[in-house]
């Protein structure tokens, strides 16, 4: 995941947030009504933003790989040390 991409996640949900405490949403559909308008608000910021640059925002690179972290396993039944 690139900066801008954590920058445009971040967008979406501090608008979600403002939109939320704005609307004060009082059910399930509301909250789901809410969050997609926090969401477009980062879509039309990633959109805009491509057309800007004639670059895609959106990568295939994933933290893990950039750190060169290994995938963990997590055992079900860990043995506790005495």
């Amino acid at each position: 995941m690139t900066n801008t991409e954590l920058i445009l996640n971040m967008l979406a949900e501090a608008s979600t947030k403002d939109i939320s405490q704005a609307v004060e949403p009082k059910n399930f559909t509301e909250s789901k009504k809410v969050a997609k308008q926090g969401g477009n608000v980062a879509k039309v910021a990633r959109k805009e933003l491509e057309a800007k640059t004639g670059k895609k925002v959106v990568s295939p690179i994933n933290t893990k790989t950039v750190l060169g972290e290994k995938k963990k396993t997590k055992k079900l039944n860990p043995k506790k040390k005495k």
